[in-house]
């Protein structure tokens, strides 16, 4: 094992973001930082977040975790939901306690809106409202996200634009705000802006991209999918669909690869046609990752092994404030 440099207390503040598509290996570098200085990792991971769901997450194995804790995973029930402002809240903690013991906080994943989050804090929108929610997910399956795209088009044409009609978390969420307030979301945006990181916690980021080549990604997203499929992913899927209250519109169910075998359980879909959706799905979040990634500023990407990255991040760390 690596010799492990001196405690982090007298480094600068600075919260460093492992930033990178699905399947680059972020994880592993994550790990391997943990096994060479003392950092709190913190994982920025919108399916993570729930407890069941390890297979198609990803998620690192009990022991590992064990090893090396993660905030931010296993915190809620996928019957429950999970939104930026939560991760918000829970990572800015994770970051306090980190700097409070002298560690050097690691943000690790790949959902990019919680990282933006972080960097730039959110505006003072109002609480969630299960009624309302519950409401539009009622709508939705009867008429279809397109559907309700089309109606916030028709009330909020600026966050129409900016929202995909495949979103259906913000669509939702920006309905639900235009229901509760009768103001736009877009109006939200403009006018309550959010706190960046470096006034919340005294903070500088350091953010390093993990990645790979188009071809090598799709191998690897490839290889992984199926490598889910052999430690039993179908059964985990059962499982989640014997869970009361959960169904299809909740928000873990959003997750790519968990919609497509759902519904291939459902009786929809076949087996190849239920892997293929889910690999098509995983690829188009790729694409959708690498293009936030490439517009991040400050990013540095990464290069080489698992060591010679973390290594080289490590190198950065110190001189970054």
């Amino acid at each position: 094992m690596p010799s492990r440099p001196p405690a982090l207390a007298d480094r600068p503040r600075i919260a460093l973001c492992l930033m990178g598509p699905t399947a680059a290996g972020k994880t592993d570098v994550a790990l391997s930082l943990a096994e060479r200085t003392d950092v709190a990792l913190v994982s920025v991971d919108s399916a993570m977040v729930y407890r069941h769901m390890d297979i198609g997450t990803a998620k690192p194995d009990a022991e590992t975790l064990a090893r090396h804790p993660h905030a931010l995973v296993d915190v809620r029930d996928p019957v429950d939901a999970f939104s930026a402002s939560d991760f918000l809240e829970e990572a800015d903690q994770a970051v306090r306690d980190a700097f409070a013991r002298g560690r050097l906080p690691v943000l690790v994943g790949g959902t990019m809106l919680y990282f933006k989050a972080f960097r730039d804090g959110l505006s003072e929108l109002p609480a969630a409202d299960d009624a309302t929610r519950t409401e539009l997910s009622a709508r939705a399956r009867e008429t279809g996200w397109g559907a309700l795209h089309a109606e916030l088009r028709a009330v909020d044409p600026v966050a129409a634009a900016r929202i995909r009609p495949s979103d259906p978390q913000r669509i939702q969420r920006a309905l639900e705000v235009f229901r509760l307030t009768g103001r736009p979301i877009s109006e939200w945006w403009s006018t309550s802006a959010g706190v960046p990181v470096e006034s919340r916690l005294g903070c500088d980021m350091v953010c390093a991209g993990v990645g790979a080549p188009r071809e090598v990604l799709a191998d690897r997203v490839e290889r992984r999918f199926d490598a889910m499929l052999e430690r039993g992913f179908v059964e985990e899927v059962s499982r989640l669909r014997a869970m009361p209250g959960l169904d299809l519109g909740k928000p873990a169910m959003r997750a790519v690869g968990y919609r497509q075998m759902w519904r291939h359980l459902d009786g929809e879909t076949d087996f190849e046609a239920m892997r293929e959706a889910a690999l098509s799905a995983t690829r188009q979040l790729v694409r959708r990752q690498m293009t936030w990634l490439r517009a991040w500023p400050g990013l540095v990407w990464a290069e080489g092994t698992v060591t010679d990255i973390a290594d080289g991040i490590l190198r950065r760390v110190p001189q970054s404030a």
